[in-house]
C-alpha cells in the first residue's frame, strides 16, 4: 500500500513539474483604472504577447515556473513593470504612468522643428526597418460583421401564379439580418519583408467560426422553387436575365428537374476516392494561398509601402504635422506628433518617433473622409471607415519589424435596380418567350472587417534557409460552432474580446 502511495506521489510530482501554466490578467492604469491596450508582455524578455484593446492578455507557459521567471510589461507612456510569476494569481495588474523630465531629452534633438523630425524619419526609413529574409511566428485573426439594413423586392409582374409578392416576402423574412464570422490562424511566414518578395507559409493550426445554417437558409425554398419550375418551366428552355440596360443568358440547371444522382455505392469507386483526396489537397492549398496573401497584405498595410493610402510620409506636403509632446517607451524617449490633412489627404493620426534613431515605433490613424465612394446605375459603394494601430519593435539586427497591427474597416454597399427574368425556348412554335418575372431590387448592406496580427517571434534567415524550406499545405481550419478557449490550449494568441468569447451558433427553426 505504501509503495502505491509513493508511486502516486512521484507521478503527481512529475505531472505538476510539466504542467502548463496559463496567466490571464487585465492591465489597468494605476491612476484612473482605465484599461491599458497594446502593451507588450514578455516572459523573461524573450517571447510574449500584446494586450488587446481592453488591456486583457493571456500567456501560456509549457513548463514549471521557477523563482527567476517574470513578466516584463512595457507600454508607451508607462513605467516598465516586472512581475514575478512564482505564486502569481492576480487578475489585475496596475501600470504606473511615466512622467518625463525634459532635461533628460537630448538637447540637440529637442531643438529640431517638426519638419526636420519628419525629414529625418524619411531619410532613415531604408536603414531603420528590416527588409531581409525573416521567419515570423504569428497569430492572425480576421472578423467579418454584416448587417442587412434593407432587403426589399417589389414584384411588378409574374406569369407564374405561385411566384407572387407573398412568396417573395416569405423568402426574405428568413434571410439573416446580421451575420458574423471569425478566422484564427497560427502560422510561420518565411520571406523578405520587401513588398515584391515571394513568401512561404507553414500553417500550424487554424479555426473558423461561422453560422453554417446561413449557407442552407434557402434549402426548403429551393425545393419549392424546383417544384414550381417542374410545373411551368420547359427542360430545354434558357433564362434571359436583364437588369436595366444589361442582360445575360443562362442555361437551366438540370437538377431543378430532379435528375437522378448516383447512389452512394456507385460513388465509392477508386476514382471517386482519388478525386476526393485531390479535392482535399486543393482545398488545403487554396486555404494556405488565400490566408498567406491576406496576412501578407496586412503586413504591407502601412506607411512603408509606396503609394499606400497611409501616405503621410511619401506625400508629407499634404499634411500638417504638430509636435505636441514627448513620451517614453522601454526607457527611450519618443516624439509624439499629430498629423492631419491639409490638401485633400485621407487620414489623421498620431506618430510616436524614437528620438535616437527617428524610427516610427507606433502609429494610430483614422480616416477623415470616405476612401472610396461611387454610385452608378443603381450600384453604390462607400468605404467610410478605416482606423487602426500599428506597432513596431526592434529585432536582433537593431532594425524595426512589425510587432502588432489592429485595423477596422467599414463599407456600405447598395443595389437599387430593376430585374427581369425571362424564360425563352427556341424549340416551340410561336414566340420564344414562355414566362417572365420582373421586379425592383433594393438592398443595403453594412459590413465591418477587423484584422489583428501579432508577431510573437522573428528571426533572420539566409537565402539558403529560405530556399530549403518547402511549403506543404497540410492544414485546414477546424469549424467551431462556439468559441472554445481550449482550442488554443498550449498556444499564445491575441486575447479575444467579449463579443468573440461569447460567440456561439444560434439555433433557428427554418421549417
Amino acid at each position: 500500500m505504501l509503495k502505491h502511495i509513493i508511486q502516486l506521489c512521484i507521478l503527481f510530482n512529475c505531472i505538476s513539474a510539466t504542467a502548463q501554466l496559463e496567466i490571464k490578467a487585465q492591465l489597468l492604469d494605476s491612476t484612473n483604472l482605465s484599461p491599458v491596450p497594446y502593451a507588450s508582455i514578455q516572459l523573461n524578455k524573450k517571447t510574449g504577447v500584446i494586450s488587446n484593446e481592453f488591456g486583457e492578455f493571456s500567456l501560456k507557459i509549457n513548463r514549471s515556473v521557477n523563482t527567476s521567471d517574470s513578466l516584463n510589461i512595457s507600454c508607451l507612456g508607462y513605467q516598465n513593470t516586472a512581475v514575478s510569476l512564482k505564486n502569481f494569481n492576480a487578475s489585475l495588474i496596475y501600470l504606473n504612468p511615466q512622467y518625463i523630465d525634459l532635461e533628460q531629452v537630448n538637447i540637440s534633438q529637442e531643438d529640431l522643428d517638426v519638419e526636420q523630425i519628419i525629414d529625418s524619419v524619411k531619410s532613415r526609413l531604408e536603414n531603420n526597418y528590416e527588409k531581409g529574409f525573416t521567419k515570423r511566428k504569428l497569430f492572425f485573426r480576421n472578423s467579418d460583421y454584416g448587417k442587412l439594413v434593407k432587403n426589399e423586392i417589389k414584384l411588378k409582374a409574374s406569369t407564374i401564379p405561385e411566384i407572387n409578392q407573398a412568396f417573395i416576402d416569405s423568402i426574405f423574412m428568413a434571410v439573416p439580418k446580421n451575420y458574423d464570422s471569425h478566422a484564427e490562424i497560427l502560422a510561420e511566414l518565411y520571406g523578405k519583408l520587401s513588398p515584391e518578395s515571394f513568401q512561404k507559409m507553414d500553417v500550424l493550426k487554424a479555426c473558423y467560426l461561422y453560422d453554417k445554417s446561413n449557407e442552407i437558409t434557402f434549402e426548403n425554398y429551393e425545393k419549392r422553387f424546383n417544384a414550381i419550375f417542374n410545373k411551368y418551366i420547359k427542360r430545354d428552355s434558357y433564362f434571359k436575365i436583364k437588369s436595366g440596360l444589361f442582360g445575360t443568358k443562362e442555361a437551366i440547371d438540370s437538377t431543378m428537374f430532379g435528375d437522378p444522382v448516383k447512389t452512394i455505392e456507385e460513388q465509392q469507386t477508386d476514382a471517386f476516392v482519388k478525386a476526393q483526396k485531390e479535392k482535399e489537397e486543393k482545398r488545403k492549398a487554396s486555404f494556405l494561398k488565400y490566408r498567406k496573401q491576406q496576412i501578407r497584405n496586412v503586413e504591407l498595410d502601412n506607411f512603408l509601402s509606396e503609394d499606400h493610402q497611409l501616405n503621410f510620409l511619401e506625400k508629407s506636403n499634404k499634411y500638417i504635422f504638430n509636435h505636441v509632446d514627448y513620451d517614453v517607451l522601454d526607457d527611450s524617449f519618443v516624439y509624439k506628433i499629430t498629423f492631419e490633412p491639409k490638401r485633400g489627404a485621407d487620414f489623421k493620426g498620431i506618430l510616436y518617433i524614437n528620438t535616437d534613431d527617428f524610427g516610427i515605433v507606433r502609429l494610430d490613424y483614422h480616416n477623415v473622409k470616405p476612401l472610396r465612394k461611387f454610385a452608378l446605375l443603381g450600384i453604390s459603394y462607400n468605404e467610410f471607415e478605416k482606423k487602426g494601430t500599428i506597432i513596431f519593435n526592434k529585432n536582433k539586427n537593431d532594425r524595426y519589424i512589425l510587432k502588432y497591427m489592429d485595423e477596422t474597416s467599414g463599407t456600405k454597399t447598395g443595389i437599387k435596380r430593376p430585374l427581369k427574368i425571362i424564360e425563352k425556348n427556341k424549340n416551340v412554335r410561336g414566340r420564344r418567350k414562355q414566362n417572365e418575372v420582373s421586379c425592383d431590387l433594393h438592398f443595403i448592406i453594412n459590413s465591418t472587417e477587423k484584422k489583428e496580427l501579432i508577431v510573437f517571434e522573428s528571426e533572420n534567415l539566409s537565402n539558403d534557409d529560405f530556399d530549403s524550406f518547402m511549403e506543404t499545405p497540410n492544414v485546414l481550419p477546424e469549424y467551431l460552432d462556439a468559441y472554445d478557449p481550449k482550442f488554443w490550449e498550449g498556444y499564445n494568441i491575441i486575447e479575444p474580446n467579449e463579443a468573440l468569447k461569447n460567440w456561439k451558433l444560434i439555433e433557428t427553426d427554418l421549417n
